[in-house]
């Protein structure tokens, strides 16, 4: 039940979960395999658990009637420690440049996934969407 709080509400990340499980069942089985100590076990486990158990999480904003779809503005946030420090934060109303109507999303994508694996999870940045 908790990792299925992960994932949001989105029907896209119902794959993300199995995706995982699988992962985590291939990956035990291989270390089966290999009989390694159970300190390196443990170790391997746990590093492998940090890269894969991070979730594609978005949450999506609308201000007003929402955006129409004419202006886009992205930009990252930056965060430390899996997202428990932010360093530096966008702010979504500068970002709509005084706009009334427009609709915020913020989402991990594709680089920031990958930065994320890369810093083991020391920094995490999110991307910030803003469409007017």
């Amino acid at each position: 039940m908790a990792i299925w709080r992960l994932h949001g509400k989105n029907k896209k990340n119902d794959f993300d979960l199995y995706f995982y499980c699988i992962f985590v069942t291939v990956f035990l089985q291989i270390l089966k395999l290999i009989q390694m100590k159970k300190t390196n076990l443990f170790i391997t486990v746990l590093l492998g658990a940090s890269l894969f158990m991070t979730s594609c999480y978005s949450y999506k904003t609308v201000v007003g009637s929402g955006g129409q779809g004419g202006e886009v503005v992205k930009k990252w946030n930056h965060y430390l420690i899996n997202g428990l420090v932010p360093i530096g934060v966008s702010d979504a109303k500068a970002m709509a440049g005084g706009a009334t109507n427009y609709t915020v999303e913020t989402k991990h994508n594709v680089w920031n996934i990958i930065v994320s694996a890369l810093t083991f999870n020391i920094y995490t940045p999110t991307t910030t969407v803003v469409t007017k």
